[in-house]
């Protein structure tokens, strides 16, 4: 240190550098405190989703493999081509 006599000015500006470094201290501490405290909070959640999703996958009906799915019903019967509809139709007795 000098050996200069401190001023006022210079005594005050220590004393709020000493208040400020020990503020600033216990707000990272603080901060700390809290990060930790919200990664334990994420992983206990992460957990009991995890837990829930594989007593869903457990419980969960068979799914059918994904591929084409047949048609159970019967097929509609082609549209004759005009020419044949229209020979049909003549032979009813229609007039055209």
């Amino acid at each position: 240190m000098s050996s200069k006599p401190s001023s006022p000015t210079q005594l005050a500006r220590l004393e709020k550098q000493k208040i400020a470094s020990t503020e600033g201290a216990k707000a990272m501490a603080d901060r700390q405190a809290s990060a930790i405290a919200v990664r334990k909070n994420m992983e206990r959640l992460r957990a009991l989703r995890m837990a829930k999703e594989a007593e869903e996958a457990a419980h969960a009906p068979a799914v059918a493999p994904s591929g084409k799915k047949k048609k159970t019903g019967a097929k509609k019967a082609k549209a004759p081509p005009l020419s044949e509809w229209l020979a049909s139709q003549k032979d009813t007795g229609r007039a055209s």
